[in-house]
Formats: structure tokens, sequence, C-alpha cells
């Protein structure tokens, strides 16, 4: 795979969720079948091992690191086989330098082919610091740069931050997840003045999808994209996520663009808004993707390695609400 090229092309890239039985052991056949949908779906690429897949996975208790990257990365070579598609496998990290080299050594032997790298551990570290973890990292695997937004346990990295971090020769993308404009504009100004066009900006903003993909960033001499997305959101509905990001492709240089993707743009998050219980400081995030494809038949229930993890009061009628009253979000026949 040309990994350079085939994420710069912008592509739909599921945060993985964690397919559990009712004991809460892994559920290897639903877990499979997920991996199936994504690839099916279209999907460029699955991240496994982030905060959708829950990040207990690395517990010695339930020991699911190795079996839970493993199963994923094999059922999706054998898909992509079947469909004759690439899917570029996206494994996470995180911790300090040493337990992120040790996730990022496993991913590489398993056939990963990037790693995106949280940086959650280091809010008090200085830059200086955080940079030279990133390069011993980027050292074992490419690797896809993180903005985690601070309300879920990332830290405040600015403009200059970036800009350092653009120039990691093995840097091929950065997710922008901050779900603050703001912080959005100076990862792509960054990007933009470091003179680098061959690092793929993707979104993590799962409340600005449409309207991240839709701009072009007044930064640099012919403006900048970011191109697909990496998304908590995109793990439901996907076939739909696809066909929005290809139309969004043949549409947004043309001379003009219709209002109807003002209206998409607020209906998706709102959706999301539901999904993720933004009203509880998503708390209930996780079981609520779960919800979702458990409608969509893809998922038996909304389980979780934590038993205190699960939706919140008013969550699943939320969720009902959007499904109501926005259908053709969803994938046609799943889940709305």
């Amino acid at each position: 795979m040309d990994l350079r090229a085939h994420l710069l092309a912008g592509q739909v890239i599921p945060a993985h969720p964690l397919a559990l039985d009712e004991a809460r052991r892994l559920d290897e056949p639903c877990q499979r079948g997920l991996t199936r949908y994504y690839v099916d779906a279209g999907a460029g690429g699955i991240a496994v091992g982030v905060h959708t897949t829950q990040f207990a996975i690395r517990d010695p208790r339930h020991g699911l690191l190795q079996p839970v990257l493993e199963l994923a990365a094999t059922t999706a070579r054998e898909a992509a086989g079947v469909a004759n598609r690439t899917v570029a496998l996206i494994a996470g990290a995180c911790g300090r330098t040493e337990q992120a080299l040790r996730e990022a050594t496993l991913a590489r032997e398993l056939g990963y082919h990037a790693v995106l790298l949280s940086l959650a551990a280091w809010h008090d570290a200085s830059d200086a610091e955080v940079l030279q973890h990133c390069r011993e990292v980027a050292a074992v695997l490419p690797l896809f740069g993180f903005y985690l937004q601070p309300a879920v346990g990332g830290r405040v990295l600015d403009y200059e931050f970036w800009r350092a971090f653009a120039e990691i020769e093995n840097v091929v993308a950065i997710k922008i997840a901050p779900f603050d404009r703001y912080r959005t504009l100076d990862v792509v100004r960054a990007v933009a003045d470091s003179g680098r066009r061959d690092v793929a900006l993707y979104t993590g903003n799962d409340d600005s999808i449409v309207t991240d993909l839709l701009t072009r960033f007044p930064f640099g001499p012919d403006g900048m994209r970011i191109v697909g997305g990496l998304l908590g959101q995109w793990a439901v509905w996907t076939r739909r996520a696809v066909e929005m990001l290809e139309a969004i492709k043949r549409e947004r240089d043309g001379a003009q663009l219709s209002s109807d993707w003002m209206r998409y743009a607020a209906a998706l998050t709102d959706a999301n808004s539901a999904i993720f219980d933004a009203r509880n400081r998503f708390a209930g995030c996780i079981p609520g993707i779960h919800e979702v494809l458990m409608r969509q038949g893809l998922m038996r229930g909304t389980w979780c390695l934590d038993p205190a993890e699960r939706l919140s009061p008013g969550q699943r009628e939320e969720i009902e609400r959007v499904l109501a009253r926005y259908p053709w979000l969803g994938d046609r026949g799943l889940g709305g």
C-alpha cells in the first residue's frame, strides 16, 4: 500500500468498537461481523485500540489488546481481499513512551500500517518532551497525529506544537479532534506553514464533520483541505458516511455549494449529540454507539468492560428521537 497516497485521497475510517457478550467477554463472531461491515460499507481504513474500542482492553484483567488488534487485522485483510479494496489498518497507542513503543511494536508485528498516538498521558509535560515522544514512536510505525479534545482527557496543543510536529518525517496524517474551531484552525495553519503537502488532515470533530470536509481553509498558496475522517460517529451508518464523503469530494470544488449541506451538517451534529451523550459530557458515548449498532443488527447489546459505563438517563430516548427525525442519515435498512 502507498499509505500516504491512500490517506491523502480521503477515506472514511471508523473507530472500531468492541463487541462483548452479556458476561462482558469478547464476542468474536460479532467482532468479526463489525469489521466485515466496515470493509463492505466502503471504509478506507479502520482504527482499532482507540477510545471507541475501550482503553480497558489494555488492563491485564482483560488481556484483550493483542487479541482484538489481531482479530481486526486478520478479518479486515480477508474482507478487503474479497472486496478487492485497500483498507488502512490504524492502531491506537497510548501512555508514556515505554508503553506507546510496546503497543506500536505489537501493531507493526500484526501488520498495521500506522499508529494513532494519544497524548492524554502527557498533561504536565513540555512540548519538547511530547515531541520527542512522538519522534520515538514514529520510528516504529508511520504516525497518525491526534489532537484530542480536553473535555475527554486531551491537552491543549497550540500552533507552535503542531508546526514542530509537522516536521517529523514519518508523520502521515493528523486527526483533528479538539471540538473547537480555533484549535482546529491552529492545526491546519501549522501544517500549511510547514510546507508539508504529504500529511493528510482528517477530522475527528464529530460535532462538525460536514463543515470540516466542505471547507477550503485559507492557508498556503492553494488553501488546505481536511480530506477525510477518523471518527467514532462513523462507527455507525458507515455506508452512508462513505456516500456522503464521496458526494462532498465531487461537489466541494464547484462554483456553488447547495444549502442542503448545511441542513445535513446540523442534522448529523444533532444525531451525534444524542449518540455521544453530549448533554452529559460524553459519559454515554461508547454505549450510545453500541445502541445504534444494536439497532443495525450488528451488536447484541450495549455492554462495556466497565459495568458502570452505560447509557445515561434519557439517552436511549434521545437516540430514538434522532432516528425518527433523520431516517436518511442511517444506512438503508440499518438503524434508520
